[in-house]
């Protein structure tokens, strides 16, 4: 018998507690008729009669009482693995989590994250990556636990959660010579600006619509991230489209200040994303829960 399951050892012990099928049946919530048909199973499985029918019942053969306590230590063992939540005791895990986001998050979210885990799981390690085409493959093969950014195109089989809203606004410099307390348009168009590509932060929205509404960046530097953004701006004349929640960090430390963009740019949801196969797991449900706890709302 390939296929062997819970519900037949049951039958089994319940048969040779009761020493009768209506009475097993009755105490396992079953049909009789299935009780019947699981002991003409068992009896096919171990070649043997198991219970012989007598004046006081269903009497076990020498080979049923042979196998009764292997066949009490499997349903207990099954009972437990079946029951048996697993449990993650983040204060005292050593687990390394691997995530990967953007380096806006790098700067903005990270240094949150990591404080926290200091104070409620010292013991835990992170390894982070960047954001990348590759990104949905890795977490689809497990290489990494969490995804944080602008993933819009995530195919069947991911979950994401929002954590939240990130709109657009202008980093210049806080003695740009041409720009006073408003952006214009025009200024929008004629001075220079730094433009960051990277993957995960939306900021393809960006070009879109200042293209359909016929503005043309004069774009001095392209950059691979925003790493060095803040400091380039306070230190020159050019400006910067960046996300709102990373300018209000730089503007704290950089001679910098950011300022609203006279085109209406579409905001853009930053959410964390994980794959099926780590929906389930207690350790990926507990880092999951964390980082909505710190940053969704």
């Amino acid at each position: 018998m390939k296929r062997f399951d819970l519900e037949l050892l049951l039958v089994f012990d319940e048969i040779f507690k009761t020493g009768n099928v209506t009475r097993a049946a009755h105490n396992l919530g079953l049909p009789q008729s299935s009780v019947s048909l699981a002991l003409a199973k068992l009896r096919e499985h171990f070649k043997d009669q198991l219970f012989s029918r007598t004046a006081k019942g269903m009497v076990p053969t020498p080979r049923a009482q042979n196998a009764i306590e292997d066949v009490r230590r499997a349903i207990a063992a099954l009972q437990h693995a079946l029951a048996d939540q697993p449990v993650f005791d983040p204060a005292a895990s050593t687990r390394r989590f691997r995530i990967c986001m953007t380096d806006i998050s790098e700067i903005v979210l990270l240094p949150r994250i990591l404080n926290h885990l200091r104070a409620i799981a010292p013991g835990i390690h992170l390894e982070i990556s960047r954001i990348s085409p590759d990104s949905p493959g890795e977490l689809a093969d497990g290489i990494v636990d969490l995804a944080v950014g602008f993933m819009p195109h995530l195919e069947a089989g991911f979950y994401q959660q929002k954590l939240f809203d990130q709109h657009f606004v202008c980093l210049v410099a806080k003695t740009h010579p041409r720009v006073g307390e408003t952006l214009t348009v025009d200024a929008l168009r004629q001075e220079g600006h730094v433009r960051v590509r990277t993957s995960g932060t939306g900021h393809a929205i960006v070009d879109k619509i200042l293209a359909r509404e016929e503005i043309e960046r004069n774009v001095v530097l392209n950059l691979p991230s925003f790493l060095g953004v803040a400091s380039i701006v306070a230190q020159t004349e050019l400006l910067a489209i960046v996300p709102e929640r990373y300018a209000r960090l730089v503007a704290g430390s950089e001679a910098v200040r950011f300022l609203p963009i006279p085109v209406e740019l579409p905001s853009y949801q930053v959410k964390q994303h994980w794959h099926e196969r780590y929906h389930a797991d207690v350790s990926n449900c507990w880092l999951r829960q964390m980082v909505a706890a710190l940053f969704a709302g």
